[in-house]
């Protein structure tokens, strides 16, 4: 993902996104699939990184980096249920994201 194509997208879009690959984390955890966890987790890393970069997204920086400290916490516990809750507080970050979701 180039940062340009990245930054086109809205906020809420982008958060979509990285929770999209939470969920494959999910899915992949659900049915013991580790190395897909893995590789989910490694490409929420990357979005989330280039969202931070996104100043755009400035007013949510300290919400995005807390969110990655708890998505490194979970890339090492391989933690199920810390996992869903991240995609949940994920969404929460952005209104129209949540609208869209709930």
């Amino acid at each position: 993902m180039t940062t340009e194509k990245w930054f086109a997208y809205r906020g809420f879009q982008q958060l979509l996104m990285i929770s999209n690959e939470l969920n494959r984390a999910q899915n992949a955890l659900e049915n013991e699939d580790i190395a897909h966890a893995i590789c989910a987790w490694e490409r929420a890393f990357e979005l989330t990184d280039l969202t931070v970069e996104d100043k755009k997204n400035e007013r949510l920086l300290t919400e995005l980096l807390r969110f990655r400290e708890m998505l490194g916490e979970t890339f090492i516990t391989h933690d199920k249920e810390m996992n869903r809750s991240l995609m949940k507080e994920l969404i929460r970050l952005d209104p129209e994201a949540y609208r869209l979701m709930c």
